[in-house]
């Protein structure tokens, strides 16, 4: 009898571990609480990294269509201070190959989208309660009372997973205060801003508190405001005015930036998983990316995320016979790589939004390799 895969979540995680599954012939389904693909925008762009996010996608199959559509020249770097004063400007060289090419999120899902049956994902799908059937298995119940049943149910369903639940139980911690914009028609509406910010990404640095800028391949801006001091209501980061004031004596030019933006702001808690969170394995049912060990968002996330559908899938493809052995055996694995890389992502998250962290982030972008950008 064919095993009946579930995944809840159709991020970049859950859709790479679907196409990776269907090339090996192995049927699963993907439930989304999204409307449908085109239904909210998925965020900016990101660096995909060769042992990370670019290995799942040459196991997905999908290296040359990433390749086509990544932007090298969005690796381009500038670290300024809030005089406007350049600390680190970071240019590919010309006719270098890119290792980290950047692609914008919602390019990088549709090509996955793509790349799979037009049944596999079901949209308007948010899973609110699994349930262990008396055998084995588990009966699923979706918010507007659809159900359904599954033997495996792999949770890639992000920050605030309900798949997480059954394995652990989990508290995540305040890491930042991130408010997002969006500058439409950068080049014909605000030259100086894309001469500012230029095809890749900005980062303005003060203390405790950074304003960003991201140029996405729609020849849009997506401007991020980190700050580190909890305690203020989200509502107090909705309004321009608000945001201009916490960069009252910044350099116009740099909070042009915030007024130029034509969406509203919308701000938005950052949280994290204690680091080193383990679960015991338990039959059918297993978790990828944020759902399993959300990190702050300095460059690893959706890059780990796709690495853990690729070893899932493989080792479902390996040992189809175990299903349950080989979610053991990807756990141990998973585990013992996400350690490193959420100590590091930690410190590295500490270091942006400290007293200090202009001084700190030119010495860090000043070693011999570079730390992954925020993605």
């Amino acid at each position: 009898m064919r095993t009946r895969i579930a995944i809840a979540g159709g991020g970049l995680g859950g859709l790479t571990l679907a196409r990776i599954l269907h090339r090996h012939g192995i049927d699963a389904v993907v439930y989304d609480r999204e409307a449908s693909r085109s239904a909210r925008p998925q965020g900016g762009a990101l660096d995909l990294h060769p042992e990370s996010g670019q290995l799942a996608l040459t196991e997905a199959g999908l290296a040359g269509q990433f390749q086509s559509e990544a932007r090298p020249e969005g690796e381009e770097h500038r670290i300024l201070d809030p005089t406007g004063r350049t600390l680190v400007h970071h240019e590919p060289q010309p006719g270098s190959l890119s290792e980290r090419p950047e692609i914008d999120r919602g390019v990088l899902r549709d090509l996955l989208l793509d790349s799979l049956p037009g049944d596999t994902v079901v949209w308007r799908h948010r899973l609110v309660a699994a349930t262990p059937r008396p055998d084995e298995g588990w009966d699923l119940t979706f918010h507007d009372n659809h159900r359904s049943s599954c033997d495996i149910l792999i949770g890639a369903d992000g920050a605030r997973s309900v798949v997480r639940s059954l394995l652990a139980d989990v508290e995540l911690s305040y890491v930042a205060t991130l408010v997002e914009l969006t500058v439409e028609n950068v080049d014909w509406r605000h030259p100086d801003l894309a001469e500012l910010v230029g095809p890749g990404n900005l980062w303005c640095v003060g203390v405790n508190q950074i304003l960003a800028a991201q140029r996405l391949g729609d020849g849009s801006l997506r401007v991020g405001i980190s700050l580190r001091a909890p305690g203020q209501p989200l509502d107090a980061y909705r309004s321009k005015h608000a945001l201009l004031d916490l960069f009252a004596g910044w350099d116009p030019r740099l909070t042009a930036l915030i007024t130029a933006a034509d969406s509203a702001p919308t701000p938005r808690l950052v949280e994290a998983m204690p680091i080193g969170t383990r679960w015991a394995s338990r039959p059918g049912v297993t978790l990828i990316g944020d759902a399993a060990h959300l990190m702050p968002p300095v460059g690893e996330g959706a890059n780990q995320a796709m690495l853990d559908a690729a070893e899932l899938a493989g080792q479902l493809a390996a040992n189809p016979a175990d299903p349950n052995s080989a979610i053991r055996t990807y756990e141990e694995s998973m585990f013992a790589r996400i350690q490193p890389i959420a100590e590091m992502s930690a410190r590295v998250q500490a270091m942006m939004l400290s007293p200090t962290a202009a001084e700190d982030i030119v010495r860090f972008f000043s070693r011999p390799t570079e730390p992954a950008r925020a993605d």
